[in-house]
């Protein structure tokens, strides 16, 4: 049984269909990895900036004072 040219037309244009909702949903999941590819390279920047202050900060702490009881014991 051999289908007809008029089926053979519809099956292509269908085809064709299907094929550029893929290529749009394809864009559209690139960008979206990309903006995230963004949003991933701003928190590993902030992250090592906290860090870097993190050790900063503890570079500057001194030593705990020793512990000594309150004046009302």
């Amino acid at each position: 049984m051999t289908a007809s040219s008029d089926e053979l037309g519809e099956r292509l244009a269908r085809l064709e269909e299907h094929v550029a909702h893929q290529q749009r949903a394809i864009e559209e999941l690139s960008d979206q990895l990309n903006a995230q590819w963004k949003a991933i390279e701003s928190l590993q920047t902030r992250q090592k900036k906290l860090v870097e202050r993190f050790v900063a900060v503890e570079d500057h702490v001194r030593e705990a004072p020793p512990d000594t009881k309150p004046p009302h014991y």
